[in-house]
C-alpha cells in the first residue's frame, strides 16, 4: 500500500512539471531567433514593433502541409521592461 501511495506521488509530481514547462512561454528578440514552433506554443518577441506597453505574440497556430502556420498579434506586456 505504501509502495503504490509513492508511485502515484511520484507520477503526479511529474505531470504537473511537464504541464508547466509545456505552459511556459519564452520571450526572444527576433521572430528569426524562433525555430521550433510547435502548434498551440505561444513565444513574446520584443522586437518594439508594438505600441508602448505591449508585446508582440506569436502563435502556432494550426498545422498546414508546409508546417506550422505562425500567427502574431499585440499583446498587454505584463512585466516591468
Amino acid at each position: 500500500m505504501l509502495r503504490f501511495g509513492l508511485v502515484a506521488l511520484i507520477g503526479t509530481v511529474a505531470i504537473g512539471a511537464m504541464a508547466h514547462s509545456a505552459s511556459a512561454q519564452q520571450a526572444v528578440m527576433r521572430e528569426a531567433d524562433i525555430v521550433d514552433l510547435r502548434v498551440g506554443q505561444r513565444v513574446l518577441v520584443d522586437d518594439g514593433s508594438c505600441p508602448a506597453g505591449q508585446i508582440k505574440q506569436i502563435v502556432g497556430s494550426r498545422l498546414s502541409e508546409n508546417g506550422v502556420v505562425r500567427t502574431s498579434s499585440c499583446v498587454p506586456r505584463l512585466a516591468k521592461r
